[in-house]
């Protein structure tokens, strides 16, 4: 192989897979001496691969971990398997799989070839993953393209669909996207609206990225009710987001006691809402503050599977009394016929849109 750029490329590649290699074995796996291999492995650790050599007999090279992330060469089948879990975990809103996860998505999809990105397509359009988790399912495609663009610093066309069911069109620069650990948001200034915001991107339909590029503005540190009162510093996305959320929803100052030990507890609520105190006779009590629906709340605080009760809000306590109400005549097998008087009116709204002031919903 006498192409250096193509044979350094194949030796890499060799030396990426856990063992240590012989120089005679490289030498005869890319048809070249002993000495263009030792001349190879030198011109890679210029490149920044740190690669080892051990001597003796049985001694070889192997590639070992340095103090930066080199570039790295993946196969076909190794690509596809690293772009079906990126795609399937970025799918969902879980907890842990952050902005990081998207961009390395959205680099690697990039340089696919056209022949890999039909495979992990196919593979993904086959597989029904078991999620648990409380947020939806967005495509992959559409996280990679947001993500694509705010790296990228060009704005964004997309449909918005808002909590009420009304449909718009937006232009917007895409600064950062955040997971709350249920639902990924696009924290964007609206050139429309001229005005920050924030977008559930399960709402986001077919986004396009339109090639204008533009200088980032700083998001507003304070106020977030606009670029011009939001001060001139730069904010954080996630801050941002949460600030929005609590203008756009009632916060809830949550009292529970639970009859179960606080690590039993902690391991079944989600980790936004705090930690459990114990209580001294075996169960323990809840204090935190939440920004979401009061339905969702409820239903985790049942889901914890032990005896629980509310002290505070006055508004999810009447809330579980009536879902107490409805699950009850639900069990018994000659009632039903739900009466209209039943039905409770949600007292929170969805969580929705409103980004300086949020347009989630």
């Amino acid at each position: 192989m006498s192409d250096t750029p193509a044979r350094l490329l194949k030796l890499l590649s060799l030396l990426q897979t856990p063992r240590e290699w012989p120089g005679g074995e490289l030498a005869e796996r890319l048809d070249v001496s002993p000495r263009t291999i030792r001349r190879d492995i030198d011109r890679l650790r210029d490149l920044g691969y740190p690669v080892e050599a051990s001597r003796g007999s049985v001694g070889g090279y192997r590639l070992v971990a340095g103090a930066a992330m080199p570039p790295l060469l993946l196969d076909d089948e190794e690509a596809v398997a690293i772009a079906v879990g990126l795609r399937a975990g970025a799918g969902h809103a879980i907890e842990g799989v952050d902005e990081a996860s998207v961009r390395a998505l959205a680099k690697l999809e990039q340089v696919l070839p056209s022949r890999l990105r039909h495979r992990v397509s196919v593979l993904q359009n086959a597989t029904v993953p078991l999620t648990r988790g409380d947020g939806s399912t967005i495509d992959p495609r559409t996280l990679t393209t947001l993500a694509s663009a705010a790296t990228g610093r060009e704005r964004l066309r997309f449909a918005y669909r808002s909590g009420d069911g009304t449909r718009t069109k937006r232009q917007v620069e895409p600064y950062r996207l955040v997971s709350t650990g249920q639902r990924w948001y696009l924290v964007a200034y609206d050139i429309g609206r001229e005005d920050w915001r924030t977008f559930r991107v399960d709402r986001v339909g077919e986004p396009y990225a339109t090639g204008a590029r533009f200088t980032p503005r700083p998001l507003p540190v304070e106020g977030a009710g606009s670029d011009a009162g939001g001060g001139t510093g730069s904010g954080d996305a996630a801050t941002f987001l949460a600030r929005s959320m609590r203008r756009m929803q009632p916060e809830l100052r949550l009292d529970v006691w639970f009859g179960a030990p606080a690590e039993f507890v902690a391991a079944r609520l989600p980790g936004h809402l705090g930690a459990p105190e114990p209580d001294g006779e075996g169960g323990c009590r809840l204090r935190a503050s939440c920004t979401d629906a009061l339905e969702w709340v409820a239903l985790r605080l049942a889901l914890v599977d032990c005896e629980f009760s509310v002290q505070e809000p006055p508004e999810l306590v009447a809330y579980l009394e009536s879902l107490g109400a409805r699950l009850t005549r639900a069990a018994r097998p000659g009632d039903r016929h739900r009466r209209p008087g039943d039905r409770h009116r949600p007292t929170c709204p969805e969580q929705g849109e409103r980004g300086g002031r949020g347009e989630q919903g």
